[in-house]
């Protein structure tokens, strides 16, 4: 006969503790695990980040050590370091004063297209990219194809016949000669399309209309909560568009009281060129820095939205 199986010894609760609490050896030296690595660093990806950064800054720094001095001071003095007078506020004063006070007019100019046309152009793109992602039908390629297209063509190649368009029309001199093109962002619809594919779940539009939500309700209720990242991001791009246009307005608008900010501080410029003309380099830089004041703000307020924005669809679950 064979001997009695010896029963199990069951361990103590301390045992059990220690059994819980103990941990393996990590590795050491080479042979440590890929999750104990620290990340290497490259010095040569760290001086092209410096580069880059150098490239963005100074052009900033020194419009704004520029925007403190006279015009005498700016062509006696180096120009990436101050003069002895500071005149930064007395630039500002006498930019927003000189010739009756135009730099104003140009700056609500500049709003009113940005308004206009930025807020219009971002309110198509969300309707278009929200109908183009959620819903089927003919011809959804084909529009695929057309807005990917546009995306290719720059939009100076479209201004001269935009312009032998809207003369047709007689609508040159007016500002909806800058509106009405700058309301067309194939980019804007583009980025909306692709934003609504992964940032609303097909799912909850069905739990919606199951509980007898109409389309416009689920769409203003809904989506458009989701949708925000992509609408700043888009709304950014568009805005930045609009405020810095310079070569549509350029042949689109002859009166000066319709200038934007770009042309307008350009006509300045071109004031020192002109016979019995009077050089104001010193308020054509100042009214520069102020131009730029509103979309670095807009930028920094808006910069976590934006940034969210910028990565839909980079990653696929």
């Amino acid at each position: 006969m064979s001997a009695p199986a010896t029963p199990a010894r069951t361990p103590s609760p301390r045992s059990a503790v220690r059994l819980r609490t103990q941990r393996p050896p990590r590795p050491r030296g080479r042979r440590a695990a890929s999750g104990d690595r620290r990340p290497r660093r490259s010095v040569l990806l760290t001086l092209l980040t410096g580069l880059v950064l150098l490239y963005a800054l100074v052009p900033l720094v020194w419009l704004f050590i520029n925007s403190t001095k006279t015009q005498g001071s700016l062509f006696d003095s180096f120009g990436l370091w101050f003069s002895g007078d500071f005149a930064f506020f007395d630039n500002i004063a006498d930019t927003f004063t000189y010739d009756d006070g135009v730099f104003t007019r140009w700056l609500m100019n500049t709003v009113l297209y940005v308004v206009a046309g930025a807020g219009g152009a971002t309110l198509l793109a969300v309707l278009g990219g929200y109908a183009l992602a959620k819903f089927d039908f003919p011809g959804k390629r084909a529009v695929f194809a057309v807005v990917i297209g546009a995306v290719a063509v720059p939009g100076t190649a479209l201004a001269v016949p935009t312009f032998l368009m809207f003369s047709e029309m007689g609508l040159t001199n007016t500002p909806w000669a800058v509106i009405i093109p700058s309301l067309i962002s194939p980019f804007g619809l583009y980025l909306m399309w692709v934003f609504a594919t992964d940032a609303i779940p097909t799912e909850l539009l069905e739990a919606a209309r199951i509980d007898g939500a109409g389309e416009l309700r689920t769409f203003f209720r809904i989506c458009l909560p989701l949708l925000a990242p992509g609408i700043v991001t888009v709304s950014l791009f568009t805005m930045v568009a609009t405020w810095n246009n310079y070569f549509l307005p350029l042949i689109m608008i002859k009166d000066p009281d319709w200038y934007p900010l770009p042309l307008g501080l350009n006509s300045w410029n071109a004031q020192a060129s002109t016979a019995g003309g009077e050089a104001i380099f010193n308020l054509v830089i100042t009214g520069s820095l102020l131009t730029i004041v509103p979309l670095i703000a807009a930028f920094l307020l808006l910069q976590r939205y934006w940034q969210s924005g910028l990565a839909a669809g980079s990653v696929k679950e």
